[in-house]
């Protein structure tokens, strides 16, 4: 089985992390989003990956060469954002024989992955609360009979989980027509598919679309879970490492440093002194903690810096975001109501009791700064000393 894995999209909704660097390729525990998608397919048993890259390609090649987890990698450009049918359609001469196809910026189970390709015709589905907020399966006999995009009276619980396993003749449908929003969509693909066989439907007992900064923390508290103790750095013998805390090999973790997992800090981050690190929190390759910082269930990417006196939590910092001394982030409104963030000009629900700034790279605060909870700074943003930030910027 050939995995398409999706991962050229420009992720708008997840700006401004992604101004610079492709969505699929924003850090989840140890490895970039995308990452975790090639992994459930390689576990699955696909036997190549084909990977549609887009804008910032090289990122994507530069980290998964050819060859990934023991299966041969390829590559598709897709040119323009067309949908999801024209990003598979780029990959169009890759394939020859039954293919699954995978969104690049989803995670999902292996076991449920592996279900979906031995059950192919395919795809994958998740319950919801929500169903009209996605494309909804109608299924009869154990089989997929029809898909709707957000229904307004939706028939089932049954949401398109964005994985599909399709058997050899799809490649060539996927020349379809544009749908009423102008794209090509892959879901005209799989109704051609639903006509012309029985299709299945593999149910996925856990599965996030990562779209926005919130739910990039959401995969974080995921698979920062799934990590076993693992220390391997240097900690001072007046570290308190507390559960599943990983600390890999080149990181530094000073005295008096408490941290409770799980928390993984990478190769060449420091920690410390006396900081206090709690909460699923990721503390990126390079990046630095300083004297008395607290953090707590945080994403730091690749040399991101929180100077000492400072707090942050609930919050996603980008590569190389420099927070100066005395820096503090709410993550808390007054009137307990969940946070609201800016996505593509608009103020939505995070649904997020907690939730702090998200910043994009480069981005610096001056000492003393004081951010509000729900805060976008886009890439290379500043503020002032002292400086009490309650409006995006």
């Amino acid at each position: 089985m050939q995995a398409v894995i999706l991962a050229a999209g420009q992720g708008t909704r997840i700006r401004p992390l992604s101004a610079s660097l492709p969505k699929p390729m924003l850090p989840v525990a140890d490895r970039p989003l995308v990452a975790h998608t090639a992994t459930a397919a390689a576990d699955a048993g696909a036997d190549e990956l084909i990977l549609v890259v887009g804008y910032e390609a090289d990122a994507v090649r530069d980290y998964f060469g050819a060859e990934f987890a023991g299966v041969p990698v390829s590559y598709a450009v897709q040119k323009e954002q067309s949908g999801t049918a024209d990003a598979v359609r780029a990959a169009q001469e890759h394939i020859d024989g039954s293919f699954a196809v995978l969104n690049g910026d989803n995670l999902y189970e292996p076991e449920a992955v592996a279900e979906l390709f031995a059950d192919g015709p395919a795809i994958g589905a998740v319950r919801v609360e929500n169903p009209s907020n996605y494309g909804v399966l109608s299924t009869a006999a154990g089989t997929v009979t029809d898909i709707v995009e957000k229904p307004a009276d939706p028939p089932t619980n049954l949401a398109n989980a964005g994985a599909y396993a399709f058997p050899a003749e799809a490649r060539e449908w996927l020349d379809v027509g544009k749908s009423e929003r102008g794209e090509y969509e892959i879901t005209d693909v799989l109704a051609r598919v639903v006509d012309e066989y029985d299709v299945s439907f593999a149910e996925m007992d856990k599965w996030l679309d990562v779209g926005r900064p919130w739910e990039l923390l959401e995969a974080n508290e995921w698979k920062l879970d799934e990590l076993e103790r693992d220390v391997r750095g240097n900690v001072h013998e007046d570290a308190d490492l507390r559960g599943d805390v990983v600390v890999e090999e080149g990181a530094t973790v000073d005295a008096g440093v408490v941290v409770e997992g799980p928390a993984l800090i990478r190769s060449g981050a420091s920690v410390g002194p006396n900081a206090y690190i709690r909460g699923a929190t990721l503390v990126g390759e390079g990046a630095k903690i300083g004297h008395s910082v607290e953090v707590k269930n945080s994403v730091l990417s690749e040399g991101a810096s929180v100077g000492h006196l400072s707090y942050v939590g609930d919050s996603v910092l980008g590569r190389d975001v420099n927070f100066g001394a005395g820096t503090n982030v709410a993550n808390l409104r007054h009137d307990d109501e969940a946070v609201k963030f800016t996505v593509k000009g608009d103020r939505i629900s995070t649904g997020r009791r907690k939730f702090g700034v998200v910043a994009g790279d480069e981005a610096k605060t001056g000492i003393n700064s004081s951010l509000n909870a729900g805060l976008k700074l886009s890439a290379g943003a500043t503020t002032k000393p002292g400086e009490v930030v309650t409006r995006d910027r």
